[in-house]
């Protein structure tokens, strides 16, 4: 039995066998922890000063507006440079932009303008971050590792989501706000001295892709020409505007909606990323994965929030946000590792900007939609949206690969009825 348990171990963890990705990992690991603390310091001090889910919706699309503007742009760039260079750089910049939040939260009364424009600045470094990074993890592990390395990442992010949110809410009652967004700030060390100790032989780079013309619209018709790229991209699309808007109403459900303090929102956080830890730990294992596995993650991702939405008692919210957790990372780690295996090297970094855009980028259209339907129709409806969109991604995901495997097989039916030798005879009748 402790034998069954071990391999199942070195199985799940394989990819820490190499160096580089175990610096990573390390430095991402401090790093994603620290970035909690801020988003959920400013979502706070958001909701402090103005007590709207509108703003809170406002303040998530100035978050990721510029994953939206700058996204196309930012995977040429993660395809034509040196990612652990670029890496290095933006970290460098989203360590000053904390910094200089908690220079702001000194002040009695911050305004919102400026905590907003520090958000915009913190979504440019996002825009570039995402795709160099996560296309920089198929560069530290051999190929057959890949997926394991992906998964294991996304068990990084989700596990962050267990510690950072309570951690950031605990600081915040403790030392303030100012001193939540220092924490933060010093966190990124860990991740840029990470980058600067690894071994450059050891890493899988990819002939760096030269500057041309029509770079962008060559990386969206590449991922269009592709059904097993497509559809993750449309689904992810749909799911990343109306689903993915916790910090827009957790705060309202738990505090207008339950009458608890908003700081309980940070706590369910944490429960929901309990279920993607798990989630996470179990896709790291598997070896193979298809479209099936997307809308699966999809369905049962809908489900919950639409279970969610129902819930009548607050302490139920939480063995329901463990399946929330559990489910979107399910999508989530499909969706990514479909994308990173399935793109030509050359392309990867542009293609997984399309995901960061339609994911990240989506926000700021869905943010405030869900926020202002969450302040005026309550918690429950902004959540109950968020749980039909996932339902309706599922259905298309799932009619779209029906019809997609079908034409195959009729493809490979008729090369077999053309390459079969009894039906090239001549007829003796």
């Amino acid at each position: 039995m402790s034998g069954r348990i071990a391999a199942a171990r070195r199985e799940t963890f394989r990819s820490l066998k190499f160096r580089n990705f175990r610096l990573f990992f390390g430095g991402q690991m401090i790093s994603q922890i620290g970035n909690w603390l801020t988003l959920i310091a400013q979502s706070l001090l958001v909701y402090k000063l103005t007590h709207s889910g509108v703003a809170l919706g406002l303040l998530t699309a100035f978050q990721f507006l510029p994953v939206l503007i700058l996204g196309p742009w930012a995977g040429v760039v993660a395809d034509r440079y040196d990612k652990r260079r670029l890496l290095i750089r933006v970290q460098a910049v989203a360590m000053l932009q904390s910094f200089s939040l908690a220079a702001l939260a000194l002040m009695h009364r911050p305004p919102l303008a400026a905590i907003f424009a520090l958000a915009s600045i913190s979504g440019m470094t996002t825009a570039f971050d995402n795709p160099a990074r996560r296309a920089f993890v198929a560069e530290m592990v051999p190929q057959d590792n890949v997926q394991n390395a992906v998964s294991l990442n996304s068990a990084l992010m989700t596990s962050s989501r267990i510690f950072g949110p309570a951690l950031g809410g605990l600081l915040v009652i403790v030392v303030g706000y100012s001193w939540t967004f220092t924490v933060d700030a010093l966190s990124y060390i860990a991740v840029i001295y990470g980058l600067w100790r690894m071994n450059v032989a050891q890493l899988r780079r990819p002939k760096p892709t030269p500057r041309e013309k029509g770079q962008i619209m060559s990386g969206f018709r590449y991922a269009r020409a592709s059904h097993e790229l497509w559809v993750p991209l449309v689904m992810m699309a749909i799911i990343g505007t109306m689903a993915f808007n916790f910090s827009v109403v957790m705060p309202v459900l738990v505090n207008k909606t339950f009458g608890r303090s908003v700081s309980m929102y940070t706590l369910l956080l944490s429960v929901m990323s309990v279920g993607s830890l798990t989630g996470a730990l179990m896709t790291a294992r598997r070896t193979t994965i298809s479209v099936h596995n997307l809308v699966v993650g999809a369905l049962g991702f809908g489900v919950a929030m639409l279970g969610l939405a129902a819930t009548p008692f607050f302490a139920l919210t939480f063995p329901v946000a463990v399946l929330i957790g559990f489910s979107s990372i399910v999508f989530m780690t499909a969706s990514t590792a479909i994308v990173q295996l399935r793109s030509a090297p050359e392309m990867r970094g542009r293609v997984l900007a399309l995901q960061a855009m339609v994911f990240l980028g989506s926000t700021p259209i869905g943010g405030p939609i869900v926020g202002f339907i969450s302040q005026y129709l309550g918690a429950r409806f902004g959540i109950a949206v968020g749980g039909v969109a996932c339902l309706v991604a599922a259905a298309w995901g799932h009619l779209k690969d029906r019809a997609w495997t079908g034409n195959d097989n009729i493809a490979d039916a008729s090369k077999a009825s053309t390459n079969d030798p009894a039906k090239l005879q001549p007829s003796t009748a």
